[in-house]
C-alpha cells in the first residue's frame, strides 16, 4: 500500500493495523473517521513504528494509545 497521499483509505488502513498489533481492547474508540490529514505524517510515523516491533510493554502499548489520542481531531 503507497501511504505516501492522504488519503481516507490510508488513515482506515494504518488505524486498523495498529488496532490489530496492539490487541486494543476498546477498538472502537479508535476509528479512522477520528482522524484527519493534518496529522497524517504523525500517524505514517506512528504506524511504521509500530508495525517495526513485535512486542510492546504495557507503558509502551499506553504511550501509543495516547499519542493516538492526541492525534484525533
Amino acid at each position: 500500500m503507497d501511504l505516501s497521499q492522504p488519503s481516507a483509505e490510508n488513515v482506515t488502513y494504518m488505524i486498523e493495523t495498529i488496532k490489530e498489533k496492539l490487541r486494543m481492547v476498546n477498538v472502537d474508540a479508535m476509528r479512522a473517521e477520528d482522524f484527519n490529514a493534518t496529522q497524517y505524517e504523525d500517524l505514517v510515523y506512528l504506524y511504521e513504528m509500530v508495525k517495526k516491533r513485535d512486542t510492546f510493554s504495557p507503558s509502551e502499548m499506553q504511550a501509543i494509545a495516547s499519542e493516538l489520542g492526541n492525534l484525533r481531531k
